[in-house]
């Protein structure tokens, strides 16, 4: 049996592939985030020019949709606030 223990150090890097199992995401919804320029920040490396995206960068990057997602910040949640009175229309 091998042993197959966690490397030291951990890439910093890492392929679209890579990446999306990190997220927990398909490697289809990081090329579509990244075609409208709205997921994580990525950039490309080496002669083949390959997406390759940083870990640190990533984790930020969940870390802000935590924070403006209502489900998991309390302050956004539409239930925890006092309902509001609708404005009457006046009859012109």
């Amino acid at each position: 049996m091998r042993n197959q223990s966690k490397p030291a150090v951990e890439a910093a890097f890492l392929n679209v592939q890579n990446a999306a199992k990190y997220m927990g995401s398909s490697v289809n919804t990081l090329y579509v985030w990244r075609h409208r320029r709205q997921g994580p920040p990525s950039c490309r490396m080496g002669p083949g020019g390959r997406v390759m995206y940083r870990r640190d960068l990533l984790d930020g990057w969940l870390s802000e949709q935590r924070q403006v997602d209502s489900r998991s910040n309390p302050v956004l949640n539409p239930l925890n606030s006092a309902p509001r009175q609708r404005e009457r229309r006046r009859a012109a």
